[in-house]
């Protein structure tokens, strides 16, 4: 986990910033909008609309297999994204970035061929109390089609995992697939202490790093962790598009996801061999203009320099909990204060149902995310139907944060009296 105290002062002019996103620059219901909904998906800036169009207009073409100029200029485009990724997060070989549709298919991916080589009858999968749906049903399908169980790291009150009996929770893992940030309550786990706890049992990791990519620094290498899944559209790229690294020791191990083009070398009737890294498990015709789009919202996000990004964001997120805490009646979901929190602020107003304060803050241009968020055990966990999610970017400012509390003011005033 990084040390947010020491990063350094922002060089972020927001306001300059802001205008790099066009889709901010309306109204909605005739009020400007505030769109405080980025851990479901960030908007994009122009040098990322642009990237992919430029793709379109003047390059496009299958990569890979072709000869011709146009072919090549795509496929060099396409791998350049792939280098890009794995410098942003600091891979060891580019090989071990693999591209899926996102966080989700990369999880199941993981699921599904290390399950089919690894996992037995009587093994267990460790995930965590406070997972999104994505890393808790792949998990129980192959747990459920090898007969093994699934565990689960139990979460407390403030919404921080209850981490003493680990080394219990650890006898008969085969591997420990949790969350980097929770995308529902916006903690930030301990992701080094479980790592290193779990391989001191020899036992792989798997971390979604769905909610911290765009938030902080991410190293792969740093972090000594197997597998990293993560999705373009929350990191102000395209959605459908997403990457799974994985060790290169690893991805060598396991068995191909699909079939198809591309992830082969041979194929006869009788036998078929298959492709080397990243290849194996990129099966058919790749979503070119997607990973481009994806390479041009890291370069956006490298020259905002990703330590301004979090630094701008944490002061953002520390002056939002002190404007909401005012707020009469609220009670945040999810405890941790804003240097253990990342993006996301989960919280309820009274008595009043989260689906019918959310449409009234639509009604006043907010946006904001209602229900249980992908996260259903989670609000099983706090009895509640579900919460109120207002996410931050970094293109969101104090005026933002004025506007949802105001908003919450005026909701709680309509149907509390």
């Amino acid at each position: 986990m990084h040390d947010t105290t020491t990063i350094s002062d922002p060089a972020l002019n927001i306001e300059h910033l802001r205008k790099d996103f066009p889709i901010l620059d309306q109204t909605i219901y005739g009020s400007p909008l505030v769109y405080l909904d980025n851990a479901a998906t960030t908007q994009k800036p122009e040098a990322v609309l642009k990237a992919m169009d430029d793709y379109y207009h003047t390059i496009n073409s299958n990569v890979h297999r072709g000869v011709h100029y146009l072919s090549q200029r795509a496929t060099e485009a396409y791998e350049g994204s792939r280098q890009k990724i794995a410098d942003f997060i600091n891979a060891r070989h580019n090989h071990e970035i693999i591209f899926t549709r996102g966080t989700t298919e990369a999880i199941n991916l993981v699921a599904a061929s290390f399950g089919k080589k690894f996992l037995q009858a009587g093994d267990s999968i460790l995930v965590s109390a406070v997972e999104h749906h994505s890393n808790i049903v792949p998990w129980q399908l192959i747990c459920e089609e090898k007969g093994a169980t699934l565990r689960v790291i139990p979460v407390d009150d403030n919404g921080e995992l209850i981490l003493h009996d680990l080394h219990r929770l650890l006898e008969g893992v085969k591997l420990v697939a949790f969350n980097y940030v929770s995308n529902s309550l916006g903690i930030i786990n301990p992701v080094k202490h479980i790592i290193s706890t779990a391989h001191s049992y020899n036992i792989p990791v798997l971390l979604d790093a769905a909610q911290a990519v765009q938030h902080m620094e991410v190293d792969v290498q740093d972090l000594d962790v197997d597998f990293l899944a993560f999705s373009s559209h929350k990191l102000y790229g395209p959605t459908g598009i997403g990457v799974l690294y994985g060790k290169e020791e690893w991805l060598n191990q396991l068995p191909p996801y699909q079939g198809g083009g591309e992830m082969i070398k041979t194929v006869t009737f009788e036998k078929t061999t298959y492709n080397d890294l990243p290849y194996k498990f990129e099966a058919g015709t790749p979503d070119m203009a997607g990973a481009i789009g994806l390479g041009a919202a890291i370069d956006y996000i490298l020259g905002l320099g990703i330590r301004n990004v979090r630094q701008a964001e944490h002061n953002l997120m520390t002056y939002a909990l002190d404007t909401l805490q005012d707020v009469q009646g609220i009670r945040f979901i999810g405890k941790a204060d804003s240097a253990n929190r990342a993006g996301v602020i989960s919280f309820l107003v009274g008595d009043i149902h989260p689906f019918d304060l959310g449409e009234i803050l639509d009604k006043q241009g907010i946006a904001v995310r209602t229900g249980h968020h992908c996260a259903q055990p989670v609000m099983d966990r706090y009895c509640i139907p579900g919460t109120v999610r207002a996410s931050l970017a970094v293109y969101n400012n104090r005026e933002d944060v004025d506007r949802l509390a105001a908003g919450i003011r005026k909701a709680a005033k309509l149907l509390l009296g």
